[in-house]
């Protein structure tokens, strides 16, 4: 036990003084700055303009969540239960991302989804639409930015539970004259279980801080948490505002990790 803590000791060392000391910072401003009390936070939980942009975040990670997790569902089982070459293609599209940064893949994004994009090219160039379809500076591109940078994260606590599942079991429901179909819905979905709600926790917490993506292909017209907390920190100073949104959202994160951890451990068991 002693060789434990004193193996463990400098790593909680290292994080008290990387994250909790600037965390506790940043509480002593929401409380103090411009003056002590709570009026930051209730101006955060008051202002319409303010919980709108609180609203649309969450509907954005849910709906970025649920379209990343249901791809690397897809992508998961074409690497762990596909052909050999079907794997090793798989495989290299999940590592590729991995290599290019996120700056770069909302370029990328912006290129291929503007007016004048290759997206809106092609469709011209085939007849199907006359004008140029508006697919940036809104919803719909920041949830394809954030889908296609999160997807890869859900693949791996997928991979695990796909790989664990026993496949006596499915041998089994093959042998009772079950279809396929039915196989797939009611015997392997549920054993993913697991790895469907450990690829949800991850991608939603990662998406609730997304800012480089939203604010490229956003345009400034779906600004979410992480944007509103940067322009008031450098483009409207307001930094007490920001330290108290950035609290409600560091609590929010926290609660939604324990509930879905607890969820998660009850499917594992």
């Amino acid at each position: 036990m002693r060789a434990f803590l004193f193996l463990i000791c400098p790593l909680l060392l290292f994080l008290g003084c990387s994250y909790l000391l600037p965390f506790l910072g940043i509480m002593q401003l929401s409380f103090s700055d411009p003056d002590p009390g709570l009026a930051q936070y209730r101006h955060v939980l008051s202002d319409p303009l303010t919980l709108s942009v609180i609203w649309r975040t969450l509907r954005i990670c849910a709906i970025v969540t649920v379209v990343s997790v249901i791809a690397a569902y897809i992508i998961t089982l074409l690497w762990v239960r596909g052909r050999p070459l079907v794997r090793s293609l798989t495989e290299l599209c999940i590592m590729i991302p991995f290599w290019i940064s996120v700056l770069s893949r909302a370029f990328g994004w912006m290129s291929m989804l503007s007016n004048r994009g290759l997206l809106n090219t092609w469709l011209k160039d085939l007849g199907l639409i006359d004008a140029s379809l508006q697919m940036t500076r809104n919803e719909f591109a920041v949830v394809i930015g954030m889908s296609h940078y999160l997807i890869p994260f859900a693949v791996f606590p997928l991979a695990t539970a796909i790989r664990n599942v026993d496949e006596r079991v499915l041998t089994a429901a093959d042998g009772m004259g079950a279809s396929r179909l039915r196989i797939f819905w009611q015997v392997f979905l549920p054993m993913t279980a697991s790895g469907i709600i450990g690829a949800t926790l991850l991608v939603f917490v990662f998406s609730i801080g997304f800012f480089v993506t939203p604010a490229l292909l956003g345009g400034g017209q779906s600004v979410l948490i992480a944007e509103l907390i940067y322009l008031w920190i450098f483009q409207i100073p307001q930094w007490g505002m920001a330290a108290a949104m950035s609290v409600i959202l560091m609590i929010a994160v926290g609660g939604i990790l324990v509930l879905l951890m607890r969820r998660y451990g009850e499917v594992a068991k």
